[in-house]
């Protein structure tokens, strides 16, 4: 770890919202909604009404009467993203992008020619604002980790730096739901025990949070908690997954149509690891409840594979088991993604040979796709449905 703050993260505020502002005037200063049946996006005008990303279209408009609800423009994301990412490279060559629209970007070392950390900073949010013409929140740091949470404090709009020499005292106050690997089950065991800040978690002993939460959790909230995180700002850097989700409202969905949904997914993500020359084994299903809670179940497979039939078999398994608790909380959001990738031409060296052709109708399939579009060819139990939006993304 490097002796000044010289790592920055940059996250666009409410994007999707930011940009429906941006391209019309009239919604400026107005509470907009991104997404009718499902909150894609609020702008900060909405969510100061309570209205949140994912939130049922019903919900959001009672909490928000006013709102403006506006339908999404997926390519207006797209290229705002790709305009904000080469504000970005102009910057430094080292950035490593999060998601379409926050990265780090590591400016060490550019002192001489564009000045301090902080002149940068201020300088990557002016250029933001005159050429994308969106905000963009910065946190700068010496880790990755107390970036992302400085930018996450100074939201939004803003800009915040974190001296090496103020470090504990910007981060212990905070709530332990900043460190990174805590979600409501860890945070309600650290509450139970009288834990509710960042500070009285770096008190503790690694011995102690290691009997408390087990051996990864414990080890890497007591890193954390002392902002021990030396990893590097890494550009290029592959997925660790692919996946994709569809937000279902809060009406109730019949056995088949969940499952027509998790085919849908399925076939969007294994297109996209084929187009990426990506395999992967484990199988994840993510499910989210009428009563907020979330289920996580996953399924390794015994060798890697982008082949569709192959994985929506191990996603069918995973939403089986979870049917009961489905029928008895109710659904409203459906994750899949496919974990432990590995670079397919690596693997195919390594598989029998009777393994290795195995998705040659799916890549013959994606050529039809890539002709003739996305729409070409699909499975028969998705004709006349809605297969969902296509969330813009970075390369996978």
């Amino acid at each position: 770890m490097r002796g000044e703050a010289t790592i920055l993260h940059a996250d666009l505020d409410s994007f999707y919202a930011s940009v429906e502002q941006r391209d019309d005037p009239r919604l400026r200063g107005r509470p907009v909604v991104v997404g009718g049946g499902v909150v894609l996006a609020a702008s900060y005008e909405a969510k100061a009404f309570g209205v949140r990303t994912a939130m049922g279209g019903r919900e959001a408009r009672l909490l928000c009467p006013h709102a403006v609800v506006v339908p999404p423009r997926m390519s207006a994301y797209s290229d705002a993203s790709k305009a904000v990412f080469q504000v970005f490279e102009d910057t430094t060559p080292l950035v490593e992008g999060l998601s379409i629209d926050e990265a780090f970007l590591d400016v060490g070392g550019l002192r001489r020619v564009s000045g301090t950390p902080v002149e940068i900073a201020q300088r990557l949010r002016r250029e933001v604002l005159e050429r994308v013409g969106l905000p963009i929140t910065v946190g700068v740091a010496r880790t990755k980790f107390l970036a992302k949470v400085a930018s996450a404090v100074a939201k939004p709009d803003g800009l915040l730096v974190v001296a090496p020499d103020r470090e504990s005292a910007f981060l212990h106050p905070l709530p332990v739901r900043r460190l990174w690997g805590v979600g409501a089950k860890t945070a309600e065991k650290l509450h139970s025990r009288g834990i509710t800040t960042v500070g009285e978690v770096a008190r503790l002993g690694e011995s102690t949070l290691v009997a408390m939460l087990g051996r990864a959790s414990g080890r890497h909230l007591h890193a954390l908690a002392h902002n021990r995180d030396p990893r590097p700002v890494q550009p290029g850097r592959r997925r660790g997954s692919i996946g994709s989700q569809r937000a279902l409202g809060r009406s109730r969905r019949p056995c088949e149509e969940v499952d027509a949904i998790v085919v849908a997914l399925v076939d969007r993500i294994t297109r996209r690891m084929r187009t990426a020359r990506r395999v992967g084994r484990t199988v994840v299903l993510r499910l989210r409840f009428d009563d907020f809670g979330r289920a996580t179940r996953s399924h390794t497979v015994p060798w890697p594979t982008a082949e569709s039939h192959t994985i929506l078999a191990a996603a069918r398994v995973l939403l089986a088991t979870a049917r009961p608790v489905i029928d008895a909380r109710g659904l409203t959001l459906v994750g899949l993604s496919v974990a432990n990738l590995y670079d397919d031409s690596i693997v195919q060296l390594a598989l029998p040979f009777d393994r290795r052709d195995g998705g040659a109708l799916d890549v013959a399939l994606d050529g039809v796709h890539e002709r003739f579009g996305s729409d070409a060819v699909k499975r028969a139990v998705l004709l006349g449905r809605d297969e969902g939006l296509s969330m813009p993304m970075l390369p996978d």
